[in-house]
């Protein structure tokens, strides 16, 4: 897939400079939301797909019956099932906190360009498993597994603003405009359009919005970091402390398991009213660094993605030591080009020992590029 994310975000990028003379996004979002995408797909090194291994689990010892996997039937059944299921989840993933702790890192960068849809939680996938598992009665893995992957490629194109309205088929597919709103943090668009693929289920269900003014994307209390770490773990660290902090038993599962505005007193999803007034004049948090630091964050995050790369392609040729090295490398220089883009005053010295650890890891044989005539370029 990453060739197609490839192409499709040059493609954005050339739209928007004619459409309005600008770039679609910033450097420092663009590659906090990349950083996070890579965080969330190193598990998969490590384990094996929890959605996948529990589903054949269901289907080998549980399932009903046994739809045919030649069937057209079974595919558009099969397609219908994993949106919904997606539905499900998604809404669930915003109505319940615990759920929302992991799913708000996607929502938290404060531009939508398509570095917004790689922008991915490491925890998100142990919680979405369950919400599939009923198709296991019935649905063969081979099946589902595609459409899972389909579902998802889905999503990526339709994190954009350079495409307006696309006409008859808004009352059917998820498209741009209706995701533009769920991404927004304008009170109309809180909680609203889940869908996948499909709009259908939102309207079904009564959580459709159409796009109407002009959306303002990030959380409605923004995080303002550019730490992938830090993203990834503060809203986990907020439930911790807000547990701890609320009187009563039954209030502290409340805290864990109703919606992010709940509070003492108040409805499960928390009051409208209480969300903050989008002005039109917000700022995204934008730290001035200089030219030079943008390119120097750059060019070494380039790097960080071959070596990702290379880590995808090679890893089963490796030993288990170098395969954790590699990942314990990539953690730390995505903390630290996140620390860079903010321009944290202990950065520089962060990104000093980065250094020496890749040339010492280098050295060693930790670290081959996915291109051997990189190398020497590399160790400069």
């Amino acid at each position: 897939s990453i060739p197609f994310f490839i192409t499709f975000i040059g493609l954005e990028f050339a739209v928007s400079w004619i459409q309005k003379r600008k770039l679609p996004g910033r450097i420092n979002d663009g590659i906090s939301s990349l950083s996070l995408g890579i965080l969330s797909r190193l598990p998969d090194v490590l384990f094996r797909s929890i959605e996948l291994i529990s589903y054949i689990y269901i289907w080998n010892n549980y399932r009903l019956f046994e739809l045919p996997w030649d069937s057209p039937w079974t595919w558009y059944l099969t397609l219908l099932g994993v949106d919904f299921a997606y539905y499900c989840f998604h809404r669930m993933s915003h109505e319940v906190n615990i759920l929302w702790a992991a799913h708000q890192v996607h929502h938290s960068s404060e531009d939508y360009n398509l570095f917004t849809a790689l922008r991915q939680s490491v925890l998100q996938k142990y919680t979405s498993w369950m919400f599939n598992l009923p198709m296991a009665l019935f649905i063969p893995p081979s099946v589902f597994a595609v459409h899972l992957q389909f579902n998802l490629l889905y999503q990526f194109w339709i994190h954009t603003e350079v495409i307006t309205k696309l006409g008859p088929l808004e009352w059917i597919l998820n498209t741009p405009s209706h995701h533009r709103v769920h991404h927004g943090r304008n009170p109309y668009c809180i909680d609203k359009n889940y869908g996948g693929t499909l709009i259908i289920w939102d309207r079904i269900f009564g959580t459709f919005e159409a796009e109407d003014a002009k959306v303002v994307y990030g959380l409605t209390h923004p995080v303002n970091s550019f730490d992938p770490i830090m993203l990834q773990l503060r809203p986990l660290a907020h439930i911790w402390n807000t547990f701890w902090a609320t009187p009563g038993f039954c209030n502290k599962l409340s805290v864990i398991f109703k919606g992010p505005g709940w509070g003492p007193g108040k409805p499960r999803l928390g009051l409208p009213e209480e969300i903050p007034v989008i002005t039109g004049k917000e700022v995204p948090f934008n730290p001035h660094v200089p030219a030079y630091l943008n390119c120097y964050a750059l060019v070494h995050f380039a790097v960080i993605v071959d070596l990702y790369i290379e880590l995808l392609a090679s890893m089963t040729m490796w030993s288990q030591g170098t395969v954790l090295v590699r990942i314990g490398f990539i953690i730390l220089s995505l903390a630290s080009f996140g620390l860079l883009m903010e321009n944290k005053s202990k950065a520089g010295i962060l990104e000093i020992i980065r250094c020496l650890v890749f040339i010492g890891a280098y050295k060693l044989g930790y670290f081959r590029s996915h291109f051997s005539f990189l190398g020497y370029a590399y160790e400069v």
